[in-house]
């Protein structure tokens, strides 16, 4: 058995509101067939025909040790990001947060 739920959001600024369905199984876990990634570092939804758009592994560090522990992190950089040449910095920027989140 699978529920449906709708959730209906509203956007002052631009003056319509928009629904959406969320297909949820009974323990609660999302079961969309399609669900859209967003840009790690803008929030942007990374769209079929965004063609520059790249998803990157980072492994992660053992901060004594200093080697790989097996997993990784995910990032995803949408291709306006890279267009303007800040993706190098985005990348950077976002796996020093990572190193900060995982050390603390």
């Amino acid at each position: 058995l699978q529920l449906c739920t709708i959730i209906s959001t509203k956007v002052p600024s631009l003056g319509f509101s928009f629904s959406y369905f969320n297909m949820q199984n009974e323990n609660g876990e999302n079961v969309d067939l399609y669900i859209p990634r967003k840009c790690s570092w803008t929030n942007r939804l990374l769209t079929a025909k965004d063609h520059g758009c790249v998803q990157i592994n980072v492994a992660n560090v053992d901060p004594v040790t200093g080697l790989a522990t097996g997993d990784a992190s995910t990032f995803a950089l949408s291709g306006c990001l890279r267009f303007r040449s800040e993706g190098d910095m985005a990348l950077f920027e976002l796996v020093k947060a990572n190193d900060a989140k995982q050390v603390a």
